[in-house]
């Protein structure tokens, strides 16, 4: 049996029809989104199996959504008896690292998604904005033209993918500026507010409470936060790290790299897409990456592991 690393996707990974199967076929999966339905007050199968796009995309939707799908593929996982050695969640994936960690349950996961959802979308109805990938370009000169636009460095995904966060109109200039010092290409995302940026302040003040009220415990495995790319050493670090996270960069290279160092080599993305999948080729292409997020992923991720 292999030590595998589990990596939660976060806020993008979204589509309709995700976690479908899995629901179909386990009897487990059916109750854990008829729970988090009970916690959430809503209907969580509809809205990810049938949309409407236009409902699933919306920020106080989208985060229970994929944290539940998420946990679904976990679920999965666990009934097949293939548990994870370590974990790391991307943005809103560091929620469901820290349930398989056994850092915070099921009922405060799913509830602190839906309060970060809502405050964040609250938040970017105050403070609009814009976030862009900048790609192939010095970390240095990128960060330096950031601190000229007055914008912000959201995420490292990858050694060659950074991506900005700020006001719309200074995003635009860094792209420019970005694009006229050799950055390969720059693209705007598709997402609805500047999120991981000081924009966010709003939503990060009132955020706080709903975490500290509660309950963390030490993780059972190493769980490696993206505000500081280190592993979790007690349970009382834990709110304050997803507090920070809220405004703070997602150091997602430097977290990959923390757990390649530390001699691990096998990574499975559990959740809807394979942007982790694709981010980890991009990182080091010599350790194992895979993905599960329906029936036939699982199958060969199953069959990989004999």
């Amino acid at each position: 049996m292999k030590d595998w690393v589990f990596l939660f996707p976060g806020q993008g990974s979204q589509y309709v029809g995700m976690g479908r199967e899995l629901y179909e076929d386990y009897r487990e999966v059916r109750e854990l989104f008829e729970s988090a339905g009970e916690i959430l007050g809503m209907d969580l199968a509809r809205l990810c199996f049938e949309g409407p796009e236009s409902e699933l995309v919306l920020t106080e939707n989208v985060q229970p959504a994929i944290t539940a799908v998420n946990l679904a593929c976990y679920t999965v996982l666990r009934l097949h008896e293939i548990y994870p050695a370590g974990a790391a969640g991307h943005s809103l994936g560091e929620y469901s690292a820290l349930f398989a960690s056994g850092a915070l349950g099921f009922q405060e996961v799913m509830g602190l998604v839906r309060w970060r959802g809502r405050l964040m979308h609250e938040a970017s109805l105050c403070e609009p904005g814009s976030m862009a990938a900048v790609m192939d370009f010095d970390e240095g000169r990128l960060r330096e033209i950031c601190t000229l636009c007055d914008v912000e460095v959201a995420n490292i995904n990858s050694p060659d993918q950074i991506i900005i966060t700020g006001r719309s109109e200074s995003v635009d200039r860094a792209m420019a500026l970005s694009t006229d010092s050799g950055a390969k290409k720059c693209v705007k995302l598709n997402v609805s507010g500047p999120w991981h940026s000081r924009c966010m302040s709003m939503a990060k003040e009132k955020f706080e409470p709903h975490v500290l009220q509660c309950s963390f415990k030490k993780p059972q495995i190493p769980v490696v936060s993206n505000i500081d790319a280190l592993p979790l050493q007690s349970a009382d670090e834990a709110p304050r790290k997803l507090v920070e996270q809220i405004c703070g960069s997602v150091l997602w290279r430097q977290s990959m790299e923390w757990f390649i160092q530390a001699g691990f080599d096998h990574f499975v993305e559990v959740g809807p897409k394979k942007v982790l999948r694709g981010l980890m080729r991009r990182i080091n292409r010599n350790v194992k990456v895979m993905n599960v997020e329906d029936l036939e992923s699982l199958a060969s991720f199953l069959q990989a592991n004999r």
